[in-house]
C-alpha cells in the first residue's frame, strides 16, 4: 500500500511538472521580451497563456443604475467613477446630477452628498472619485477648478485649489501624495513650461497633500503636432497597494508600469485587431478668444485599467471598433452669462443599445505578459477592482454600474 501511493504520489507530481512545464511554454511562446536600457518590454503575440478559455469568471452580483430607473437614487446621469470603503459600501460619483451616492455593499442606498454650485461640498459636472486610506473621498472638480475633500459622512474636509492649472482625475497615494491625469476634454493647448523649453512635460504630475506640484510621471510622445499629441498622449492610470502606478493609452499600443517613485518598470504591447494609425490629424483655429477644434481621428484601444490583489492588471479594451449606431459621447457648452462662466453637458447618440460584443477584458501579470481576454456583452467606459470585486461602469448608454465577483 505505501508503495502504491509512493508511485501516486510521484505520479501526480510529475503530471504537475508537466503542467508547470507546458504552461511556461505557452506563456513564452505567447510573449517576446526585451531588455531596453534595463527596462523589460514585453510584446505579446495570440490570445495569451491561458488560450481561448480564460481561467477566471465574472460571477454577476449586482446591478445599481440605469437611465430609465424610477428610483430616484439611482437614477444617475453620466455617472464617472466608483470607489468602496473598508466597509464594502459603495459610493458612485454620479457626474450629471452633481451628486455622490452611496450604497451599501448589498445595494440599498445610505445617503446623497452634494449638488450643483461652487461652495464647499458643491459642483460643476465632477469627473472623478478615489478614496484615501482614511475613507475620505476626493472628488476631482474640473470647472471649479479644484479637488474636493469629503469625509465618509459627507462633510466637506477641505478644498484643493488650482488657479492656473488644468484638473484631470486625482487619484490618492498611501503617502497622501496627489497624483493627477490629463484632463480628458482640454481647453488649453502647449503648457507654459513646454512653450518655454520646447519639450513635452510629463503624463502624470505628482503632487504633495497641498497640491503643490513635486514631480511628474512617464513620457508623452512627441508628434510634432500640437492637437495630434495631445490626443496620441491621452492616458488612464491606477495605482495599485504599493503604489506602483499603471498606464493605458486609447490611441496607443502601449501598457505600462511604473515605481512609486516614478521608474519605468516595465512596457507591454499586444496584438490589435485594428490598426492605431492616425487617419486624421485634426485640426483647430484661434478666434480672438475662442477655438475652433476638429478632432483628430484614430482608432481607440485601451480605455481604462485596474489592478487586483495578486497584482494582475486588467485593462478594458476594444475587441473591434464601435459601430455608428453604438458611438454615445458628450457634447460640451461653455460661455459667459452676467460675467460667470456657465457649464452645459448633454449625452450625444443612440443611448437605447445595451448589449455590444465591442468590449472585452484584457487581463496580464505583473510582468506584463497577457494571460487572456475576457469577452464582454455590454457597454463599458470604467472598470475598478476592490477586494474580489469588479465593477463596470457604462457611462452613457445604461448609466449603470455593473457589480461581479472575480472567481
Amino acid at each position: 500500500m505505501k508503495a502504491l501511493r509512493a508511485l501516486l504520489a510521484i505520479t501526480a507530481g510529475l503530471i504537475l511538472a508537466m503542467g508547470f512545464m507546458f504552461n511556461n511554454a505557452r506563456q513564452l511562446a505567447a510573449q517576446k521580451v526585451e531588455d531596453i536600457n534595463g527596462m523589460r518590454v514585453v510584446h505579446n503575440q495570440g490570445k495569451g497563456v491561458w488560450g481561448k478559455k480564460p481561467a477566471l469568471k465574472l460571477e454577476p452580483l449586482l446591478k445599481l443604475g440605469d437611465l430609465d430607473s424610477p428610483d430616484e437614487h439611482t437614477a444617475f446621469y453620466m455617472p464617472a467613477a466608483v470607489a468602496v470603503d473598508k466597509a464594502g459600501n459603495i459610493y458612485v460619483l454620479d457626474s450629471g446630477n452633481n451628486r455622490l451616492q452611496k450604497f451599501s455593499a448589498d445595494g440599498k442606498f445610505l445617503a446623497s452628498f452634494g449638488r450643483f454650485g461652487q461652495g464647499p461640498g458643491e459642483f460643476i459636472y465632477p469627473s472623478w472619485l478615489a478614496i484615501d486610506s482614511s475613507e475620505n473621498l476626493y472628488v476631482s472638480d474640473p470647472h471649479n477648478q479644484r479637488l474636493e475633500v469629503l469625509g465618509s459622512d459627507g462633510k466637506s474636509l477641505r478644498t484643493i485649489k488650482f488657479a492656473d492649472l488644468e484638473i484631470g482625475n486625482f487619484f490618492v497615494a498611501s503617502n497622501g501624495n496627489l497624483l493627477m491625469e490629463p484632463p480628458e476634454i482640454s481647453f488649453r493647448f502647449a503648457a507654459e513650461e513646454e512653450e518655454k523649453t520646447g519639450q513635452l512635460s510629463g503624463l502624470i504630475k505628482v503632487m504633495d497633500p497641498d497640491g503643490k506640484l513635486i514631480g511628474t510621471i512617464g513620457q508623452k510622445l512627441d508628434m510634432k503636432n500640437e492637437l495630434l499629441s495631445n490626443t496620441v498622449n491621452s492616458v488612464f492610470m491606477t495605482l495599485d497597494k504599493d503604489n506602483h502606478v499603471y498606464l493605458v493609452f486609447p490611441y496607443q499600443n502601449r501598457i505600462e508600469k511604473y515605481s512609486a517613485e516614478g521608474q519605468l518598470i516595465w512596457r507591454a504591447d499586444r496584438e490589435l485587431p485594428y490598426s492605431l494609425e492616425v487617419q486624421d490629424k485634426g485640426s483647430f483655429e484661434r478666434r480672438g478668444n475662442g477655438i475652433s477644434i476638429r478632432q483628430p481621428k484614430i482608432n481607440r484601444s485601451s480605455l481604462s485599467v485596474a489592478v487586483d490583489g495578486q497584482g494582475r492588471v486588467w485593462v478594458l479594451t476594444l475587441a473591434r471598433q464601435l459601430k455608428k449606431e453604438e458611438q454615445a459621447g458628450i457634447g460640451v457648452s461653455i460661455g459667459i452669462v452676467d460675467g460667470k462662466q456657465q457649464v452645459g453637458y448633454k449625452v450625444i447618440g443612440d443611448t437605447d443599445l445595451r448589449k455590444t460584443d465591442a468590449y472585452k477584458l484584457e487581463v496580464f501579470d505583473g510582468e506584463g505578459v497577457l494571460l487572456g481576454e475576457i469577452p464582454l456583452d455590454i457597454f463599458v467606459d470604467h472598470i475598478f477592482i476592490y477586494g474580489d470585486r469588479l465593477f463596470l461602469l457604462d457611462k452613457l448608454h445604461g448609466a449603470t454600474v455593473h457589480i461581479f465577483r472575480i472567481m
